[in-house]
Parts: C-alpha cells; structure tokens; sequence
C-alpha cells in the first residue's frame, strides 16, 4: 500500500506548480480527483502532460454553472483537501471559496496556490516564475559574474518554492486535521517557497561568507573546484571537488600539483578537460571522490547507468519521464506511474 492511501483530494486544475503538488500527492496514493474546466486548452496534450498522472479521476466541469459548482461542493464534503492555483478571489466569485467549503466540511484542507500570495501590494498582479524569484533575492545570485542573471528555467519558483511547498503543506495540514478535527486553509506564494528555499544562502550572508553577487562564491562557479569544464568533444562535466580530501582525490586522478587556492587553478583545469572527450574523463574520474559528473542532456540523462539501474526515469504510455519520488520500502523500486 502507497503511503497517502486513503487521503483524498479534490484539484481544480492549472498550470505547473498546483497540478505538481496534485501529481506529487497522486504518486504517493493520494485519490485525487482533478477537475477540469470546460473549454480549457492546455498548453500541453493531455497524454503528453506529466503532471497529470496518477488522477484517480478527471472530470470536466463548467465552474460557473452552479450544477456543477454543487458537484465541487459534493467532492469537497467528503475530501481531506482541495488545491486550486488562480489568483486570490477567483474561486469565491466562483461559490468555491475556503469559507463555504470549509463550512460544509471543517476537516477540509484548503490549498491556495499563487504567485505574490493571498495579500499584499502584488496580489492581483500577473507574473511568472521569474518574477517572483527577482523578488524573493534569487534571481540576482544566479548567472556568471558580470553577467545579466539567468533563470533557473522555472524550478525555483514553480516547483521549488511552489508546488512542492504545497504538497508539504497539504500533508502538514491533513495530519493537523485528523488530529484535532479542523482544517485550514493554505496561503502558498511562489515568492515565499523560493525565499526559504534560499535559507543556506541567507545564513552564509549573515555569518559573512557569502558576497551578494553572482559569480563570486564558493558554490555560484567562483570557486574553479565546484564549477562546470568543457571537454574535447564540445559536452561538459560538472566538478564539485569541494572538501580537501575531495579535491586531493581529484588532484591524485589528474596528476595535478597546485592548491585549491592557487589563482590558475581554473585556466589549467580548463586547459585539461579540453584534452579529452568527456566520455573519457568519466571513465577516469565519475564513481570516485573526485565528485565528478557528466552534465547529461535530456536526452542522454534516462540510459546513464546509474540512472537505469534505479529506475530514475520510466516510459508510460510512450512519454520519457520522471519515476515518483522519493521511494518508500516496501516499493517495487522503479515502479511507473499509473
């Protein structure tokens, strides 16, 4: 038996980080009812959309017609949680809002899933995953010194500090609820998750080790031990020879006779990792403590060996994606999606 077996949830359906809150919850055993609004033309086809698996049930419904708002309010009755991702106010001109909904069931856990958050001067703003992490102070630490920040594709905001958030708050609330009856109602905001998903970065400024800029920290590609080389053949590796003993690792491997602090440290091994094909370099160095890694394409990333060999990945229906994660025992490791 999955571990959320038994909880049940009711989706109004979105984009990105509530349907991946709902997905993560789904993967796990959660019965999720996913509701979709009729009319809706999802950016992505409905077979090829990760983020929708494991549904217990989808529906289509029209949300302003109030027979079918009764029906929200029937799966919302005997629901531990429902998650919805428009901006604040929309699903109370709807008739669905946490205070009627929470009033028929007081147990319900009522997940809200938005940008700038339920209150404040933003509120009603449009925006995307960009824009709430320029604001929580993310934004600007990410890219090469002296260069324009460069975004995380959408996994900081969206994901991160979004829907992943929300899957955490729901559990919280659930287990909340069946210990003392009431259930809540969730504020998630994009800014708020990608601010506390910088929490290590904060204590580093604080304690002085951290310099607000990008590209001149230890762990932002200014330190030539924990950055990205290009080898031979135009692909990359990724080094993170970070303790001495890692990088004496790395050193022994490659012959090299300078310190972790010696200032041509990243020219020469910029000059070695273009001696070979990275194919090769893995081959000396991956598995060891040198901490070293291929940078895989998506493409490539499914059939590495270590990526096979735990079922990282899996083919349902077709679609390359993603396993459920993280793993329970009791399992069949690797096991797809439904």
């Amino acid at each position: 038996m999955k571990p959320l077996a038994g909880i049940r949830i009711v989706e109004l359906a979105g984009l990105a980080p509530a349907p991946f809150a709902a997905m993560m919850l789904a993967d796990h055993g959660a019965e999720v009812v996913r509701i979709e609004r009729a009319g809706w033309n999802p950016p992505i086809p409905p077979d090829k959309d990760i983020l929708r698996r494991n549904r217990a049930e989808i529906l289509t419904l029209d949300l302003k017609d109030g027979i079918d708002v009764a029906r929200v309010w029937e799966l919302a009755r005997t629901a531990d949680g429902l998650i919805e991702g428009f901006r604040p106010g929309v699903t109370e001109r709807l008739g669905m809002g946490p205070e009627v909904l929470c009033a028929d069931n007081p147990r319900l856990v009522y997940g809200r899933m938005t940008g700038w958050g339920q209150e404040g001067p933003l509120a009603q703003a449009a925006g995307h995953d960009i824009n709430y992490i320029a604001l929580a102070g993310n934004l600007h630490g990410y890219g090469r010194a002296e260069g324009k920040p460069t975004p995380p594709v959408n996994a900081v905001g969206d994901f991160g500090g979004g829907g992943m958030l929300l899957a955490f708050a729901m559990l919280a609330g659930i287990l909340s609820a069946r210990a003392t009856g009431k259930g809540s109602v969730i504020d998630c905001a994009m800014v708020d998750g990608a601010a506390l998903l910088a929490a290590q970065t904060w204590s580093l400024l604080a304690a002085g080790l951290w310099k607000d800029e990008r590209g001149a920290n230890l762990l932002d590609g200014a330190a030539a031990f924990y950055d990205s080389y290009e080898c031979a053949d135009g692909k990359f590796i990724a080094l993170g020879a970070l303790e001495p003993q890692f990088f004496a690792a790395l050193s022994e491997k490659l012959n090299l006779s300078v310190s972790q602090a010696d200032p041509e440290l990243s020219a020469r091994l910029t000059e070695l990792f273009r001696t070979r094909p990275r194919d090769e370099w893995c081959a000396l160095l991956e598995g060891t403590d040198a901490c070293v890694a291929p940078i895989l394409s998506m493409a490539e990333a499914p059939a590495h060996p270590h990526n096979a060999a735990r079922g990282t990945f899996v083919e349902t229906n077709g679609v390359i994606q993603p396993a459920p994660a993280p793993r329970f025992s009791g399992r069949v490791e690797g096991e797809p999606p439904g």
